[in-house]
């Protein structure tokens, strides 16, 4: 088999953290004295970076202060309040089998880590680019160029696997292939669009890699 490499995007690939995410905005937006936007306008833009949220829910001043607030929260409440989703365990470690194993977020990149320690995965993988190591998050390619530069990986053997069209795109612009799953937040029509390949759940997405990479 060829040395396969596969990045794992994190929220609603690997992990449901939705209740602290929405907990965390709530908090922020309290914090400053704002009603505190529908959760449905919050959950259409997960995915992207803080900024942008914040940016896209209002705040057009002092973004970094609610960002700030948000991440102020988030921590204390992120490792009650957010699962690994079903299968993810499972998929990790059969991926682990056969391939490097990197994980590619907009999320912070400290929480993250603290978060796959505390379900008892972050052994298998051998990089996490987070949002304070890049200056462009997805879609734009630089995570995952930073990802495949750290883990000497071949572009050929490489998949990305996430749950919206950002990780599809961000893969198809670093010159890699990516597979989109249905566990997180993005829709099937919209996903449909992005990705040649789309899968229910992270397990399944490993398994077409394996049988693909053989």
């Amino acid at each position: 088999m060829k040395k396969i490499t596969i990045l794992f995007d994190l929220d609603g690939t690997l992990i449901d953290s939705t209740e602290a995410i929405l907990e965390s905005f709530d908090f922020a937006f309290k914090k400053f004295g704002l009603k505190t936007p529908e959760k449905k306008e919050i959950l259409k833009l997960i995915g992207h970076p803080l900024d942008f949220m914040f940016l896209h829910l209002g705040i057009k001043e002092n973004i970094k202060e609610f960002v700030d607030a948000y991440k102020e929260n988030y921590r204390t409440v992120s490792k009650e309040k957010t699962v690994l989703l079903p299968n993810a365990k499972e998929a990790i470690k059969e991926a682990s089998k056969f391939a490097v194993l990197g994980v590619v977020t907009t999320k912070t990149g400290l929480y993250s880590k603290e978060l796959l320690k505390h379900f008892g995965v972050m052994k298998f993988f051998e990089c996490l680019i987070g949002r304070e190591d890049v200056i462009y998050p997805k879609p734009h390619p630089e995570p995952i160029l930073k990802a495949l530069h750290k883990l000497n990986a071949n572009k050929d053997h490489t998949w990305m696997i996430g749950d919206t069209c950002l990780d599809i795109d961000s893969a198809q612009r670093a010159g890699i292939k990516g597979v989109a799953v249905l566990s997180g937040y993005g829709y099937f029509k919209t996903l449909q669009r992005c990705s040649e390949f789309i899968k229910k759940d992270s397990l399944e997405a490993v398994n077409i890699i394996k049988k693909i990479g053989k």
